[in-house]
């Protein structure tokens, strides 16, 4: 597998670290449990998005496009890093935001990552929930090309094989880190939505055969849904890597148990999960993704489903700008009581 064979623009911060989660190991009782702080990526906060943006947009410039078009969630990651890295390099960037949750919360509707996207100078327009989000894409970017412009169509979550590069070369990047650490990694897990993370991973370790098998927790779809998505993309990721056949069925898993009632809208045990992280381990989650992703993990660590010896690595996938958009999902909202004069 030679990825240096396709157009990569080189803005992330990378490789990004791998490090223990002593703290909450302990606190859970086992097993071993590493997080790959893909936060850490750099562009305008982080994020897994990143990763697969040095591809898309280098496909972007050799197309010779002016402006970006990409969609997502009222409070999407993918956006905010879409909308940074296209004003970093010139472009416009024109965004649909859909209402998925119908939440009425002006923090949800205007802070956290929606605030950063028009801080960035992106055109923002919203959509009902349920719109047809790759119609919508395709009808906004023949406006923008009968005005003139040269529009570059981003799927959700930068989800094709393109973007899916970009977790391919994670998973090579892992190899290394382990490699050189002498650290045995015996599962990869992480929050799983419009499927290009898990795709990607599971392409390049199937890709270099080195057996690491991963775990996706869905955020939105059903677990059959979820896993003919990333099974799809998958195959299609190796194929445009040449090697076809690579990725078999049995490689791609989805746990969408921790979705709740849609996706956007936390459970409590997504709180919890991000309360853990946040007070063993410093790490700040988010409410969509990763903290769903923690939340399976944290409940399947309580339901004896991994052996205690075994070597866990978390990708955390950033997200945690969104937090501002759900103050009243914590119940912050008063003021700290203040302390008592001495």
């Amino acid at each position: 597998m030679l990825l240096s064979r396709f157009p990569r623009l080189h803005f992330a911060h990378l490789p990004t670290p791998l490090e223990p989660m002593e703290n909450l190991s302990k606190a859970l009782g086992g097993p071993q449990l590493w997080v790959k702080r893909d936060d850490c990526t750099g562009l305008a906060g982080g994020g897994n998005k990143t990763r697969k943006l040095e591809f898309l947009m280098a496909d972007a410039l050799a197309k010779g496009a002016d402006t970006i078009v990409t969609q997502g969630a009222t409070q999407s990651n993918h956006v905010r890093q879409s909308a940074a890295i296209a004003t970093r390099l010139g472009l416009a960037c024109e965004i649909l935001l859909e209402d998925r949750t119908g939440s009425d919360d002006p923090d949800y509707n205007h802070n956290g990552n929606v605030l950063l996207d028009q801080m960035m100078g992106a055109s923002l327009r919203q959509v009902p929930g349920g719109t047809d989000m790759n119609a919508a894409l395709a009808d906004l970017a023949a406006t923008l090309e009968n005005n003139g412009a040269k529009p570059y169509i981003i799927p959700g979550g930068g989800s094709n094989p393109i973007g899916a590069l970009g977790y391919a070369h994670c998973a090579l990047e892992l190899l290394y880190q382990a490699n050189n650490s002498g650290l045995n990694i015996d599962l990869v897990t992480h929050a799983t939505g419009s499927a290009g993370t898990q795709a990607g991973l599971v392409a390049g370790f199937a890709t270099t055969r080195s057996h690491v098998p991963v775990l996706g927790y869905g955020v939105r779809a059903p677990r059959a849904q979820q896993e003919a998505n990333v099974y799809t993309l998958a195959c299609a990721t190796a194929d445009l890597m040449g090697c076809p056949d690579a990725v078999g069925r049995d490689q791609v898993v989805a746990n969408c148990n921790y979705v709740g009632a849609g996706y956007g809208i936390p459970r409590e045990d997504t709180l919890e999960a991000l309360s853990l992280f946040a007070r063993y381990e410093g790490l700040l989650l988010d409410p969509v993704y990763s903290g769903k992703g923690a939340a399976g993990l944290i409940d399947g660590i309580r339901k004896g489903e991994f052996d205690k010896s075994m070597n866990i690595v978390f990708v955390h996938t950033g997200g945690a700008q969104a937090l501002f958009g759900y103050r009243q999902a914590f119940g912050f909202d008063t003021y700290p009581v203040a302390a008592p004069s001495l």
